[in-house]
């Protein structure tokens, strides 16, 4: 009896260890992909078509095996079955990998991870495209990846985002000389300003976050609409950009969400160097 619980653990264990690898292999893009769609079948999965990779991230990490993961796996499965979906847990991230053609997966992952976690502020929840092939997969995960990492650069309010949705982002991250000097270029001169520039910046990126509506920037701010007016009229001032001319506040828009894509002024840029990693 006892050799055969052992033996029973050791399968359990073996079963564990080749499930891991080939998680870190499929969300990494390593490995042979003959082999590792050959690999995916005995999980589920088939590496045919297209797949869209959803992950969740909070301050407390996920784990196999823990309240979340099983409540989102099981919930899942029930719904949709065992076919063509996989849950797991990544880096400390909740990670599913569904099929293209599997509709509504990634809105119920959301949902269940909500469910369970609907007083955790810290949640964010990124749904990546779908891409076809295992390679799909890899960059999916990516892409959901810096979802919530620009979620919490940005300071998003929605709990989930899309890739989709923030396909603008991408393309100000894709040529780096240029964002960066855009950054520098346009909001360089807030650092005259008394105190330096953050405030000055913080007071931008809420009134366009909000729709450029004063009160509602005073709001946010916790300070009061003449202030608001105030520092708007500084930023002119300093800039020389008006909020009221189209081109000159769409520069001012763009300048102030890459300055928070690179952290800008915290972080010196410098023209041609590559940006943070999200």
């Amino acid at each position: 009896m006892e050799g055969y619980e052992a033996a029973q653990r050791l399968v359990i264990r073996r079963e564990e260890a080749l499930r891991r690898e080939f998680i870190d292999d499929l969300l990494h893009g390593r490995r042979d992909v003959g082999t590792l769609a050959e690999r995916a079948e005995r999980f589920g999965l088939r590496l045919v078509g297209a797949h869209i990779v959803a992950i969740a991230e909070a301050e407390q990490p996920f784990f196999d095996g823990g309240p979340v993961s099983r409540h989102v796996e099981a919930s899942l499965l029930s719904r949709f079955g065992v076919r063509d979906i996989l849950i797991a847990t990544k880096e400390g991230l909740l990670v599913c990998v569904s099929s293209g053609y599997v509709k509504g997966v990634s809105e119920a992952f959301g949902s269940f991870v909500q469910e369970m976690m609907k007083d955790d502020a810290s949640l964010r929840i990124g749904v990546g495209r779908a891409h076809h092939g295992p390679g799909g997969v890899v960059r999916s995960f990516e892409e959901a990846r810096n979802v919530v990492s620009f979620a919490r650069r940005l300071q998003l309010p929605d709990r989930m985002l899309h890739a989709s949705d923030l396909l603008v982002l991408q393309v100000l991250l894709r040529d780096n000389a240029a964002i960066s000097e855009l950054v520098e270029t346009v909001l360089g001169p807030l650092r005259a300003a008394k105190g330096g520039p953050n405030a000055l910046l913080e007071t931008l990126f809420a009134y366009f976050a909000t729709g450029a509506v004063a009160t509602l920037t005073a709001g946010r701010l916790h300070i009061g609409v003449r202030t608001v007016t105030y520092r708007l009229q500084r930023i002119r001032e300093l800039t020389g950009y008006d909020l009221n001319n189209p081109i000159q506040r769409h520069a001012l828009e763009t300048a102030t969400l890459g300055a928070r894509l690179l952290g800008w002024p915290d972080e010196t840029i410098m023209t041609g160097t590559r940006l943070p990693a999200p």
